[in-house]
């Protein structure tokens, strides 16, 4: 396994672990809800599509091998940045 495991103890949301286990018996594909961004992705989720709520809507993210490790709230921004303002003295320095 990686260093990251060693280093901090794993946290995933309980009611996301019963879904993803759920899921996991089943044949067919279904996208998982879920508030907990502070959740960390584990092996189980990999192939599982997660929709992750970020303070407006819940954006779908599928799971790859590559997330495995990061935390859920990571692949859900929270702000979009727009660019800065046209007469904004700061971003013309």
């Amino acid at each position: 396994m990686c260093d990251t495991f060693s280093k901090k103890k794993l946290f995933i949301a309980n009611h996301l672990l019963i879904k993803i286990n759920k899921l996991t018996t089943k044949a067919e594909k279904e996208t998982i809800l879920t508030w907990s961004r502070a959740s960390t992705i584990i092996p189980i989720m990999m192939s599982h599509t997660i929709s992750i709520y970020n303070g407006r809507v819940h954006l779908p993210i599928y799971i790859t091998d590559r997330m495995v490790g990061h935390k859920l709230g990571e692949f859900a921004p929270t702000i979009n940045f727009q660019g800065h303002q046209k007469n904004d003295n700061r971003s013309r320095r």
